[in-house]
């Protein structure tokens, strides 16, 4: 490989930040113990709003974005890496504070590191990603409260996305009568049922301001949106039923009142996929290796060159983008 490769950089340009397709050489990365010569990456929401700079999410500046990615070990000053092992990073800061995986070579902290499951290949693995490990977490925390699918329905809001399509994925997997709430639910309508979805309804149903409580609904829901649809969610959500929340493309805010969770007994549970333990990833990606699906997830991803990532960036915060989008940063 020549001493020049190709990354997807975030700069100022004409007073805003934007990220753009540039070369940088090996001098450029950052003095971490592990070089990568990363194979793929993804694209999230938080990708989006980093790399067009529509959200703050660059802390630092120049900024390899890219929250993901999946490769295998070059160089390596850490006694737990080799080269030839295959390693994967999702969060722990990147595209934030450190250089992501919109690039084809990265230096990356080993603390970060984690193996790809055996069985994963690269691709799959990015296919997953954060979405996916994100999305495991929510339905561990599901389990964990002790919800088990005979507690009644799921709801899955933004499950025509990344984190939501997989929600709807592994719950199906699990047993449990899946709901899968989207803002295209006629469009997605084939899709989503063959992701395992048993109903599909439109994201208008819960996009509006909720009375206190409502018609309790839900055993447990995995929430992807925020804003007024969370609101609806906990005002709908059962009796010591439980709502993770791990998202916020519908808004930020949050307008409820005390009534479900001391008549009801709800749990709110946040889920924080970026800075999450290292004991709680591993034990995901175990679950992950184990549920997940193949030919399901293929038909929930496409592969993208990373030349179109400013391009998809636009896409994804329009809301146009539909599953999972793994990045070949060798494309």
């Amino acid at each position: 490989m020549t001493d020049l490769f190709n990354a997807i950089v975030a700069e100022e340009i004409d007073g805003r930040v934007q990220g753009r397709l540039k070369q940088i050489s090996l001098a450029d990365l950052p003095d971490e113990d592990v070089l990568v010569d990363v194979a793929y990456s993804t694209l999230n929401y938080k990708d989006g709003l980093a790399v067009t700079g529509k959200g703050k999410i660059c802390r630092k500046l120049p900024m390899v974005c890219g929250i993901d990615l999946a490769g295998t070990v070059a160089e390596s000053r850490d006694d737990r890496f080799k080269p030839g092992d295959r390693v994967l990073v999702n969060g722990y800061g990147l595209s934030e504070r450190h250089w992501g995986g919109y690039s084809q070579r990265q230096r990356v902290n080993p603390d970060f590191l984690l193996p790809i499951p055996d069985a994963f290949l690269p691709e799959e693995a990015m296919a997953i990603g954060t979405a996916g490990y994100t999305a495991m977490l929510c339905v561990q925390a599901i389990a964990d409260h002790g919800i088990g699918p005979d507690a009644g329905p799921v709801l899955v809001t933004g499950a025509s996305g990344g984190v939501g399509s997989i929600a709807v994925m592994l719950l199906d997997k699990l047993g449990y009568e899946v709901v899968a709430a989207s803002g295209r639910a006629k469009d997605n309508q084939e899709f989503l049922r063959g992701l395992g979805a048993a109903e599909v309804i439109d994201r208008d149903e819960l996009a509006r301001d909720p009375k206190p409580l409502e018609s309790e609904r839900w055993a447990a829901a995995v929430d992807v949106v925020g804003g007024q649809v969370l609101s609806t969610v906990i005002a709908e959500t059962r009796y010591e039923g439980l709502v993770a929340a791990c998202g916020l493309a519908g808004g930020v805010g949050l307008n409820s009142t005390v009534m479900p969770f001391i008549l009801r007994g709800v749990t709110l549970r946040g889920i924080d996929s970026v800075m999450a333990s290292m004991e709680r990833r591993r034990r995901a990606w175990s679950a992950l290796a184990d549920l997940i699906d193949k030919h399901k997830l293929r038909e929930d991803y496409t592969v993208e060159p990373m030349s179109r990532v400013p391009e998809l960036a636009e896409q994804i915060l329009e809301g146009r983008i539909r599953g999972r989008v793994v990045i070949d940063v060798n494309a």
